[in-house]
C-alpha cells in the first residue's frame, strides 16, 4: 500500500536543488571516506606506532561526540547554506596543507592531529545544515524519498572511498588528501550553485546558546515519535556495529584467511548498498509504521540465525540480509523526523538524536570483542539480536511510531 497518491511523482533528480546537495554531499562524504583510511596510514608511516595510529582515530571520534550538541545549535543559529560553504572551505584548506607538508616530508603527529579534529568538527556542521536542509528542498511528502536516497548515497561511498583512498595512499602519500581537498572544492561549488532557500525565514530573537540547546532536548523528549527514535535508533546502530565487529573477531579466531573475512565484509558493504537502492521503492510503497517495525523484528530474526553460522564465513549471509533493511529503516526515521520538527529547530533534534546513536555505537568494538572473548562467538551474536529485539519492541509498542500518518497528511512542523 502506497502512502502517496496513484500519480507518479515526478524524480527527484529533475529536482536541481535536491541533486546539487546530494551530489555536494556525496563529494565530501567521498573525501571523507577516502582520507579516514588514509589518515591512520599516514600516522603509522611517520610514527611506526599502531598506538599513536589508534589515538588519532579515537580522539576524532571524541570531538565528534563532544560537537554534537553545540553543532546543532549553530546549524540553527546560521544561514545553512553559508555554514556548509564554510565548512567545505575550511576543510579545503586543512587538507591542501597536510597535502603540502607530506609532499615536503614536513608533517608530524602534532599536524595530523590538527588537521583531523579541525575536520571533524567542520564535518558535523556540514552533516547537521545538510540533514535539515532536506525538507526545504524538496516537498513534505517526498522527504522519506529524499532520506532514502542519501542512504544510498552514504553506502556508496562507504564502500568505494577506502580502497580509493588506500589506492592513491599507495602511489604517494599526499595524494589521497590532494584529492580530498578537491572533493571539498567540488563540494563548496555545487552548494554555492543552489538558488533554493534551504531554511524558513528566522523572525525569532536568539537567546543563549544553553538555552537554546535546552530547548531542542526538550522537544525532543516532548514528541512521542522523536522519543521513538531515541529509543529505536542507538540499539539499532549498537546491534549492527558490534554484529559486524564481533564476526570479524569470530572469523579471526578460527584461523579464517585475511581474504576470505575481508571478502565477507565487502560481501556486507555490497547489502548495504544493495538496501540502499531500494530503500526509496520501499519508502514509497510500504506505510512507514510498518517498514519500521517490520524491518527491525526481521533484522532481529535475521541476526538470531546467524548464531547457528558462526563456524563459518556463511554467517556474513544473514547479517548482510540485516544490514540490508537497514536503509529503508533509517529513510522512515529520518524523514518522518524532519517532518515533525519545526525547521528552526532540526539542527538541535538531529545533534540529540545523533549523540546518543553515535554515543552508543562507539561501544560496538569494545562489546562485541569482551563478548567473543567471555561467552563465544554463537552467545555474542544472540546477545546483539536480543539488543535488536529492543529497537523492535520499542517501533511495536510506541505510541508515536503507532500514531504515524502519511506524510502526504501531515502539514510542516512550525
Amino acid at each position: 500500500m502506497s502512502e502517496t497518491t496513484g500519480v507518479k511523482p515526478p524524480s527527484l533528480w529533475r529536482n536541481k536543488a535536491f541533486t546539487l546537495l546530494w551530489s555536494s554531499q556525496a563529494l565530501s562524504d567521498l573525501g571523507s571516506s577516502m582520507s579516514q583510511l588514509a589518515m591512520p596510514l599516514l600516522t603509522l608511516a611517520i610514527t611506526g606506532s599502531p598506538i599513536q595510529a589508534g589515538i588519532v582515530g579515537t580522539a576524532s571520534a571524541a570531538v565528534r561526540l563532544l560537537c554534537q550538541l553545540p553543532a546543532g545549535v549553530v546549524t540553527d543559529r546560521f544561514d545553512r547554506k553559508r555554514l556548509m560553504l564554510v565548512s567545505d572551505a575550511v576543510r579545503l584548506c586543512a587538507y591542501t596543507l597536510l597535502a603540502v607538508l607530506v609532499l615536503l616530508d614536513r608533517v608530524s603527529l602534532a599536524w595530523i592531529m590538527a588537521v583531523t579534529m579541525i575536520a571533524t568538527v567542520f564535518h558535523v556542521a556540514h552533516e547537521n545544515a545538510q540533514f535539515g536542509a532536506v525538507r526545504n528542498v524538496v516537498p513534505l511528502d517526498r522527504v522519506t524519498e529524499a532520506t532514502a536516497r542519501n542512504e544510498a548515497r552514504g553506502a556508496a561511498v562507504s564502500l568505494v572511498g577506502p580502497p580509493i583512498g588506500g589506492a592513491l595512499f599507495g602511489f604517494a602519500r599526499a595524494l589521497p588528501f590532494f584529492a580530498d581537498a578537491v572533493s571539498y572544492l567540488l563540494s563548496f561549488i555545487g552548494v554555492a550553485l543552489i538558488r533554493q532557500p534551504m531554511q524558513q525565514e528566522r523572525s525569532e530573537p536568539r537567546e543563549h546558546p544553553v538555552k537554546e540547546l535546552a530547548e531542542g532536548v526538550k522537544f525532543t523528549l516532548s514528541e512521542p515519535f522523536l522519543r521513538a527514535v531515541l529509543l529505536i535508533a542507538p540499539p539499532i546502530n549498537l546491534a549492527f556495529n558490534g554484529m559486524i565487529f564481533a564476526m570479524v573477531v569470530i572469523l579471526q579466531q578460527q584461523g579464517t584467511q585475511p581474504a576470505l573475512i575481508g571478502f565477507v565484509e565487502t560481501f556486507i558493504g555490497v547489502g548495504l548498498l544493495v538496501g540502499a537502492l531500494i530503500a526509496p521503492r520501499l519508502s514509497q510503497r510500504v506505510p512507514m509504521r510498518r517498514l519500521i517495525t517490520g524491518i527491525t523484528w526481521l533484522g532481529a530474526a535475521l541476526m538470531a540465525s546467524a548464531a547457528l553460522l558462526t563456524g563459518s564465513i556463511l554467517v556474513g549471509i544473514p547479517v548482510a540480509l540485516a544490514i540490508m533493511l537497514g536503509p529503508a529503516c533509517n529513510a522512515a526515521l529520518f524523514g518522518y523526523q524532519a517532518a515533525v520538527t519545526p525547521d528552526r529547530l532540526q539542527g538541535r533534534v538531529m545533534s540529540v538524536i545523533f549523540l546518543l546513536a553515535t554515543s552508543l555505537a562507539s561501544v560496538s568494538a569494545l562489546l562485541g570483542g569482551s563478548l567473543v572473548h567471555w561467552v563465544g562467538g554463537p552467545a555474542t551474536v544472540l546477545v546483539f539480536a536480543g539488543i535488536m529485539v529492543i529497537a523492535a519492541v520499542a517501533a511495536t509498542f510506541s505510541q508515536g511510531v503507532r500514531g504515524m500518518k502519511p506524510l502526504s497528511e501531515l502539514q510542516p512542523a512550525t
